[in-house]
């Protein structure tokens, strides 16, 4: 074959295998892939590889439209992993997935390395994508300015986990102490009303505004509206430029907005991979809910790789279902949008980390671009995923 139609059908057959590995009926790339056999509405990954051991990833639908969209990107010597818990439909959550990625890929291919920089410039300028989205967008879908989605990211690379996170998504280690116990450490900053540190920030934030935080049907919100302080998208809350009508009471702001009262910068920490680091649990809200820290990496620890983020969705709706006095199987019987009077969409991806596999110093070059080993619970990215240069 011609050289330049050899890489035409390349690039051909990597799309329709990124589509293939993105869809949630098939089975590819992983182990125990699909829909659960109990719940219509569940499904997962099982087992796979990553750069540095196993992933295991599981996602149960609760609204009519799934608002969750996450990835796991791996190649040679890096591991990339996105939980985005979209609220108000899910164009930011899909937009994160499509667009995050590549931008962290592009900034640490053009610096050289990972930093904590090249993850913030990422986050800005996904931000600043959709947002130019909504400019484009919200004179015709005007519910477009009230969606916006959490996201958190981690990044491994050089024996290093660079994280990153908006709004109450979760990342959480489990640690491995010399009597073979497993002890959970919070590694991302939850930024919700409900916590009064977040409180007391907008509070200082906003010093002539009464109504910044408002206790609303028991539940603290910001602006009597939403509950993260921290997000992409929800551009009504960030520019008046985009301001609702006031006809949607859902959204309606008491007075006109004079500075934004949300966020896009993103709380970010860089960890050396420790050698009792035994795994990461990332999360959206949906799974911390029902199961504390503490009660996660021990169904982790206590249980085998394969089916384990299932086996944690699974353990979060049997929650859901005691809170409210009833079965498993009764929730398992609901149909979506019902079951979001119960509980959440769930998204749980698990990171196993063994570290004879890590690479660290000038065996790991900036991540590049590659098709293996692509995960996403929400539909077709237009990124193919992290690799390294070798």
């Amino acid at each position: 074959m011609w050289p330049w139609l050899e890489k035409i059908a390349s690039a051909c057959w990597d799309r329709v295998r990124r589509y293939s590995l993105t869809r949630r009926d098939e089975d590819n790339g992983g182990s125990g892939s699909g829909a659960d056999a109990d719940d219509l509405l569940l499904w997962s990954r099982d087992i796979a590889r990553h750069a540095a051991g196993d992933f295991s990833f599981a996602v149960v639908q609760a609204n009519e439209v799934l608002e969750d969209h996450s990835q796991v990107d791996t190649g040679a010597a890096s591991t990339f992993v996105g939980v985005y818990d979209g609220h108000g439909g899910a164009e930011a959550s899909r937009f994160i997935s499509n667009h995050l990625s590549a931008h962290i890929v592009r900034l640490a291919q053009e610096s050289g390395t990972v930093s904590e920089d090249v993850v913030r410039n990422a986050f800005s300028a996904t931000e600043q994508g959709f947002l130019s989205l909504v400019r484009r967008t919200h004179l015709i879908k005007p519910s477009i300015a009230a969606i916006g989605s959490c996201c958190l990211v981690g990044v491994i690379w050089r024996k290093t986990l660079y994280l990153a996170n908006l709004g109450d998504s979760r990342a959480v280690v489990g640690c491995v102490t010399g009597s073979n116990k497993i002890v959970a450490e919070q590694l991302t900053r939850d930024h919700n009303a409900s916590i009064e540190e977040v409180r007391q920030e907008l509070r200082s934030l906003h010093p002539d505004d009464s109504q910044i935080v408002v206790l609303k049907n028991g539940v603290w919100r910001i602006k009597g509206i939403i509950q993260v302080s921290r997000s992409i998208g929800d551009a009504y809350l960030k520019k008046q430029e985009f301001a609702l009508d006031p006809s949607i009471t859902r959204f309606h702001l008491s007075e006109p907005l004079r500075r934004p009262v949300l966020t896009s910068e993103p709380s970010i920490c860089t960890r050396p991979l420790r050698p009792q680091d035994s795994f990461v649990i990332f999360a959206s809200d949906g799974l911390w809910e029902h199961l504390t820290n503490q009660q996660a990496v021990e169904i982790v620890h206590s249980n085998p790789r394969e089916g384990i983020a299932r086996r944690l969705v699974k353990a979060a709706l049997k929650e859901a279902a005691r809170k409210r006095e009833m079965r498993y199987n009764d929730i398992t019987r609901l149909e979506k949008g019902v079951r979001r009077f119960f509980h959440d969409d769930i998204t749980v991806v698990v990171v196993f980390i063994d570290h004879g596999l890590l690479q660290e110093g000038n065996n790991a070059s900036a991540p590049e671009l590659s098709v293996r080993g692509f995960v996403d619970s929400g539909g077709p990215s237009t990124f193919s995923g992290l690799n390294s240069i070798s």
